[in-house]
């Protein structure tokens, strides 16, 4: 069977978390995709787009989002630059080995969106 989620934010709500609050890149990012990002400067609309991404993961295995410390979900980019979901250890032993998940981001200048199939 497959399951979907899917998120959006408005890329202006990242943005104010962001100025006013200096702990959140620390608080949502795991060290992989911080890394990523911070070699980018930590574009907005990507760090909106990996929440989504997180909010869409959760959403997809029937789940909220703070079931899970959201560092140990990260959505990094492979060598080609296509997202993908990794998952601490945490996270992989509570939801277990046997789903695979495929993971989609897009955004435009306001809006982030990810959906995200398990199976």
């Amino acid at each position: 069977m497959l399951n979907i989620g899917i998120d959006m934010v408005e890329i202006d709500r990242i943005r104010k978390i962001l100025k006013r609050n200096k702990n959140f890149l620390g608080f949502i990012l795991g060290e992989i995709e911080f890394k990523q990002l911070e070699k980018r400067n930590f574009p907005c609309s990507s760090v909106a787009a990996n929440f989504c991404g997180k909010e869409a993961f959760v959403k997809s295995i029937g789940c909220g989002i703070f079931s899970f410390n959201m560092k140990h979900i990260q959505i990094i980019r492979n060598e080609l630059s296509q997202p993908e979901i990794l998952l601490g250890s945490e996270v992989s032993k509570i939801i277990g080995s046997n789903l695979s998940f495929s993971i989609s981001i897009t955004h435009t200048k306001t809006t982030a969106l990810a959906v995200v199939v398990s199976s």
